[in-house]
């Protein structure tokens, strides 16, 4: 198996994130990516989340 595509890192991550990760898809995580892609993807994800958060928090708020 080739080198896993930037949007199967993303789907994985986000799979991770709320805990639906297959087996499979995990074992082609560990087996085939590249720890950095994970690395980067992971942190995008976060801070995309907390500004979600943030600015939803804001909204209802009225700050």
């Amino acid at each position: 198996m080739s080198k896993p595509s930037l949007l199967h890192v993303v789907k994985s991550v986000i799979a991770a994130v709320i805990g639906v990760q297959s087996n499979k898809n995990r074992e082609v995580d560990f087996q085939h990516g590249s720890l950095p892609a994970y690395i980067v993807v992971g942190l995008v994800v976060t801070v995309l989340f907390i500004l979600t958060i943030v600015s939803i928090v804001s909204a209802v708020t009225g700050g």
